[in-house]
């Protein structure tokens, strides 16, 4: 009974103890599978490509804010995630594209860091140019890293330059150190795994471009490059400058198609365009172009006050001759743009965006230019620019457009600069003269400016200025907006100089004098009358009566408008502009012919380009050595037209040389008395040491 008792009593026990074992069976299964569940958690977040993510993330919110401050304010980058979330996200894609690339190497850190820096460095490039020209950081810029690296001194103190050198520098230092000492993954790279994982990341950002393409999102033509980039992101639009470029090929390419496009009477008997012109009219003008540097009438601007006018010049020749607004293809910067489109009639817009034909097909290829097509009539050709001739490639690409001289800086004397190293225009009077007396016929003149070139200085630089700004909305634009409208009145006072001086020539003289782009002072819509960030103003001046109405229009078409005026019918381009304006067609058409004259057939010419390089000759004037004179130990040369760029070479090599005149140089080292009948004298570029030219 006892035993049965004591059973009945350890029952209730035995069944606790067992619901209490199963109790903590149940709660080690839910540890552990919580364990797994934090521990799967983890691993994700710790992979590289979910860290990936969320710094692409971070990183294209960088960018973004970058590129729209101080023109929006610090938090331009979080409104833009909010306005267009899914075009941010696609921004942020293409840059995870690039970081999980890291996932295949054992320095998977090094290599993340190393395209980290790469976009940041992009975004902080492009916030920069964007303060200094209005323009944003496109592929095609780095083509001209050398022309922008020979004005940095122009934008950049001495102190600022050396801080960045620095910067520079220190950062390689850290990223060779980064690479030998920085962590190493242990064991095997899944190769299979990530490049799999790499491979999902792309297609789906080739879907995700298509999508956003297909339905609007983004485009793939840029009107309007600064507001592109604004609008679908600076990643996107940075890749598309460097895979989208030159003239894309018609639809329906072929050489029906390209004849069709022009009247029987307009081709010649072999079906091509007629370019050899006769004509026995010797009344034809001097024609002469007067690119302006960042010029326009400064009482556009709204948000200044200015003590007294600072074009009257230029206001009272648009009201006396034929004017009107000029809608260019640049915006505080991209003068070589707005000089292709005066010159061809085809417009940069059909070319990729941020594309500079100067620096691509130009280097390689000739184009059909007024030059060329006013030589098919007697004309000679020249082009003048008050800076280095290797800027832009201008002592290479003149010669492909048909130019027979081009006179640069380097030969040029009496030259004054502006506080900020820029050339005077002042000088390009006598420039142009020169040209006009060079030969016995009729002269096209190309003449570029440079004084109202940028930076604009954000401190008082003139001390005396001829206009104060009396009102501006901060201290630094009103310094900004003084030192640019002084410019702004000695180049108008240049204009007044050189419209006398051509009235008075016996010979008949078309001028046509226009701004290039606005300037690069962080102006806005709505800071302009008119709103319009890409016009500026043109006139067309002639010493003689010359009927012209007053119209608005775009670069490319200005030249054709000219020879109209001037009943003057020319080439390819401008026969089609001023016969086919009004086709619906136009713009098409005019985009077919520039992707034949230079990346297609040549249908247009009957399947060869007719065109040859001329051979340029650098400075309407001749440089010459006269003798060569011995005093004591030390050597001079005697000649003519030296300059300040003149040196003494020996055999290719530059000599120490002191210039003490245009007649008169001296030699600052010995030289072989053997070799001294040897010496020429050269124009040197002085940024790259360049040889222009040498004497014979």
């Amino acid at each position: 009974m006892m035993k049965k008792g004591n059973e009945e009593k350890n029952e209730p026990y035995k069944f606790d103890k067992f619901e209490k074992l199963d109790r903590k069976v149940e709660e080690k299964i839910n540890e552990v599978e919580t364990l797994g569940h934090k521990k799967l958690v983890y691993k994700i977040l710790h992979t590289s490509f979910f860290i990936a993510a969320v710094w692409a993330l971070v990183l294209n919110l960088i960018i973004e804010t970058l590129g729209r401050f101080p023109t929006t304010t610090v938090w331009g980058g979080i409104q833009f995630m909010f306005d267009k979330p899914l075009v941010f996200l696609y921004n942020a894609l293409l840059i995870y594209l690039t970081l999980v690339v890291a996932s295949v190497f054992k320095r998977r850190l090094f290599v993340f860091t190393l395209v980290s820096i790469f976009w940041l460095a992009i975004g902080i490039t492009n916030g920069v140019i964007l303060t200094q020209r209005m323009t944003p950081f496109t592929v095609k810029d780095l083509s001209i890293l050398d022309d922008g690296l020979t004005i940095v001194t122009n934008y950049l103190s001495t102190v600022q330059i050396i801080m960045v050198a620095v910067g520079i520098v220190l950062a390689i230092g850290l990223l060779v150190l980064f690479f030998i000492k920085g962590p190493k993954k242990k064991g095997k790279v899944k190769w299979k795994r990530n490049l799999v994982a790499i491979a999902i990341v792309g297609l789906s950002t080739f879907g995700m471009t298509s999508f956003m393409i297909n339905t609007g999102r983004v485009e793939t033509f840029f009107g309007n490059l600064a507001y592109a980039y604004r609008d679908y992101g600076v990643v996107y639009c940075f890749v598309n400058t460097w895979l989208n470029t030159g003239i894309s090929k018609p639809d329906g390419y072929s050489e029906e198609m390209m004849l069709s496009i022009f009247n029987e009477e307009e081709l010649g008997e072999d079906n091509a365009m007629l370019l050899e012109q006769k004509d026995e009219d010797e009344q034809h003008p001097n024609i002469i172009f007067l690119q302006l540097e960042s010029f326009i009438d400064p009482s556009r601007i709204k948000t200044i006050e200015l003590s007294k006018d600072a074009c009257p010049n230029f206001r009272q020749l648009m009201a006396d001759h034929p004017s009107g607004k000029l809608t260019v293809p640049a915006c505080g910067a991209g003068t070589a743009n707005v000089e292709f489109e005066v010159m061809t009639g085809l417009s940069v817009k059909f070319f990729g965006p941020g594309e500079y034909p100067y620096k691509s097909i130009l280097t390689e290829e000739t184009v059909e230019t007024i030059g060329y097509d006013l030589k098919s009539l007697g004309y000679s050709t020249h082009a003048i620019h008050n800076h280095r001739a290797v800027f832009y490639n201008r002592n290479t690409v003149f010669a492909n457009m048909g130019m027979d001289t081009f006179t640069s800086i380097e030969y040029m004397n009496n030259i004054e600069k502006t506080p900020k190293n820029w050339a005077k225009d002042t000088m390009l009077t006598g420039c142009i003269t020169d040209a006009l007396q060079s030969t016995e016929s009729r002269d096209m003149i190309y003449t570029i400016s440079v004084q109202g070139h940028g930076k604009y200085p954000s401190e008082q630089v003139i001390e005396n200025p001829q206009i104060t700004v009396t009102s501006a909305p901060t201290e630094e634009l009103k310094w900004k907006y003084e030192y640019y409208v002084n410019q702004i009145y000695e180049m108008d006072q240049f204009i007044g100089d050189l419209t006398q001086t051509l009235s008075q020539y016996d010979e008949p003289v078309v001028l046509v004098m226009y701004g290039d782009h606005i300037p690069a002072i962080d102006i806005t819509e709505d800071d302009l009358e008119g709103g319009d960030l890409y016009g500026t103003e043109y006139v067309i001046w002639s010493n003689f009566d010359l009927d012209g109405d007053d119209e608005d229009m775009y670069t490319y078409q200005l030249t054709s408008h000219v020879m109209e005026m001037l009943d003057m019918q020319v080439g390819t381009v401008f026969t089609y502009q001023q016969n086919h304006s009004n086709s619906e067609t136009y713009l098409e058409d005019l985009k077919a012919i520039g992707y034949d004259i230079l990346y297609g057939e040549n249908y247009l010419y009957g399947g060869t380009d007719p065109f040859e390089p001329t051979d340029m000759k650098m400075g309407v004037k001749d440089i010459a050595i006269e003798e060569i004179i011995q005093i004591g130990d030390k050597y001079y040369i005697k000649g003519r037209n030296f300059t300040e760029y003149s040196k003494i070479t020996l055999n290719g090599r530059t000599l120490k040389t002191i210039y003490l005149g245009s007649n008169i140089l001296g030699l600052l080292e010995d030289v072989n008395p053997d070799d001294v009948a040897d010496m020429k004298v050269s124009q040197i570029e002085t940024k790259s040491s360049e040889i222009l030219s040498t004497t014979e």
